[in-house]
């Protein structure tokens, strides 16, 4: 399993507090029960919206980079290699 990242571990942590205070103001609740089914969601919720974040993608070793002369249109291509230019003579 990857390891959650820093945005991934924010909203779930905002999400938490934010929910838990809001659920027990609109709820009025004061019994022990209610504030723990009120975190219990919370807490749920929180886990629900880290999970949904959108982790970065990884480039691997062998991806094409963004930048390469081969990717842009206006890119010059060379042509055949011959045998003289892979082996001069140097005299």
């Amino acid at each position: 399993m990857p390891r959650p990242t820093a945005a991934q571990l924010a909203y779930g942590s905002a999400t938490v507090v934010v929910s838990t205070i809001a659920m027990l103001l609109l709820s009025r609740t004061s019994t022990g029960a209610g504030v723990a089914v009120i975190s219990a969601a919370a807490l749920a919720l929180g886990l629900l919206v880290a999970l949904t974040v959108p982790a970065p993608r990884r480039r691997g070793r062998h991806a094409a980079r963004t930048g390469s002369a081969a990717a842009s249109p206006g890119a010059r291509v060379p042509g055949p290699r011959t045998a003289e230019a892979e082996h001069p003579v140097h005299h």
